[in-house]
């Protein structure tokens, strides 16, 4: 966050002769969404997959100035995407200097703001909010209360001399907090039934009831939430009233083909070593198995945050054996994918009766997606010479004590590994790693279509005829 510029307006008088008048969050963010389609600015940063189908929706809704509820299965971006809709708001709003909630100078609300106003006139002290700070995320669990969100009576201030009756009592919840911003709650459905009827009010009227009398506070806040589908989680619903007042339901989903899903583990992975684009397109094809698999259980998903832990995992299988063989750099190998199905079998929930057949499962489809890749990667590639030369002999062993020149000198010279190195987008003259990397991918493609075979152990394999 930049430091608020010196130029901005300090008091309420200097504001309004500079025209800083009072705008209401839906319109803000219909005015900067518009700009920004206008000007074929991306206002979805770090989004991917989502540009035909969701967000066309989402954009909809915005400028129609509706709530919103994204529904979707786990791992999908929901809470990722909401997070973007603060850098639809202006970088900086006006707000009265010292109050409790975010008012606009020119529009206090709340009794104390209203007072001072009138005190002070023109006088009245300005500060300046960044857009980072008018967002507001909740996360909903079975303990959160009405308190929390809306509001209560404060007790320090009734035993300072106050009434009970008197608006001044009332310590403000999370969303009067939030006025003038978004406020994103996530797993709605987890809030219980009676906290959500607390909303009610908020998202129709605008105004909130706290302890038995109603604040007529015109409350200008954005709500967006999110909800898993209800048939799998059932730990509660969205009441109807609730989903009556959202103005948009919005589905999401997961990536849609496998160049989305490499782009979104590229983005996401906090990679300790070099993954390449085919082991990418490995594991993003894994992950797409597993969503169309009869013994996954469908209804939990299968989350993108699976494909993002695969690369790494397989990025700290890589380095793990950079260090044990001195080989720099560290790249991955297809070797490295034996780490995935074993590390991350608790990701995934299997249906009833498979218990036990987990990690053969894991690797069938591992496999099969490796098959794929190979497929799409050597399409039209004769690989005979290198069965040929694997068969007659020059057998190749690999394996986390194996550095990647060991596996390319148990080979001879063949015009063929340049074009599988070619294929997998390694030049002739990079590391031995990465061009190891390629050789290991076409042997296993290979092997899996029973043209060669390959004998593992704990420590290493090798493939032979």
């Amino acid at each position: 966050m930049n430091a608020v510029p010196d130029a901005l307006p300090r008091t309420a008088g200097a504001l309004r002769a500079a025209g800083y008048e009072p705008r209401p969050i839906a319109r803000e963010i219909h005015d900067n969404l518009l700009t920004a389609l206008k000007n074929g600015e991306d206002a979805w940063p770090g989004i991917v997959g989502f540009s035909r189908t969701v967000l066309p929706q989402l954009e909809r809704a915005l400028l129609a100035g509706h709530d919103v509820v994204l529904l979707g299965e786990r791992g999908q971006g929901k809470t990722r995407l909401l997070r973007t809709l603060a850098g639809l708001l202006d970088e900086w709003t006006p707000v009265i200097e010292g109050a409790e909630l975010g008012e606009h100078p020119l529009q206090p609300i709340t009794p104390a703001s209203i007072r001072r106003a009138a005190e002070l006139g023109d006088d009245l002290p300005v500060a300046w909010r960044h857009r980072s700070e008018r967002y507001t995320e909740k996360l909903a669990t079975p303990d959160t209360s009405v308190g929390d969100l809306i509001g209560d009576v404060d007790p320090v201030k009734v035993a300072e001399g106050r009434s009970l009756g008197d608006p001044e009592t009332i310590h403000f919840g999370l969303v009067p907090r939030a006025h003038r911003g978004i406020v994103a709650i996530n797993e709605l459905p987890d809030l219980a039934e009676r906290i959500q009827v607390a909303l009610l009010n908020v998202m129709e009227e605008r105004d909130i009831q706290v302890r038995g009398y109603t604040l007529r506070l015109p409350l200008d806040v954005l709500l967006v939430a999110t909800a898993n589908p209800e048939d799998y989680t059932n730990r509660g619903r969205i009441i109807t009233p609730l989903k009556d007042r959202f103005g948009a339901e919005i589905r999401t989903h997961y990536p849609l083909d496998v160049e989305a899903e490499v782009a979104v583990v590229r983005q996401e992975a906090n990679l300790v070593a070099e993954v390449g684009e085919p082991l990418l397109e490995v594991l993003a094809r894994f992950v797409r198995n597993l969503r169309e698999s009869t013994v996954i259980d469908q209804r939990s998903g299968v989350s993108a945050r699976f494909a993002v832990a695969a690369a790494e995992t397989v990025a700290a299988a890589a380095l793990r054996r950079s260090a044990l063989t001195g080989e720099e750099p560290a790249v991955a190998r297809p070797v490295d994918l034996d780490a995935v199905p074993s590390v991350l079998r608790g990701k995934i929930e299997f249906e009833p009766g498979e218990e036990g057949r987990e990690i053969e499962h894991l690797v069938h489809l591992l496999r099969l997606a490796i098959a794929e890749t190979a497929r799409d990667r050597f399409a039209g590639l004769d690989l005979r010479p290198l069965a040929d030369a694997v068969g007659d002999g020059h057998l190749v062993a690999t394996g986390e004590r194996v550095p990647g020149k060991d596996v390319l000198e148990a080979l001879p010279e063949l015009p063929v590994l340049h074009e599988v190195a070619q294929r997998a987008g390694v030049a002739a003259d990079e590391p031995a790693g990465r061009i190891a990397a390629a050789v290991e991918l076409a042997l296993e493609s290979l092997f899996l279509s029973r043209r060669l075979a390959k004998d593992s152990d704990d420590a290493t394999t090798v493939y032979g005829r």
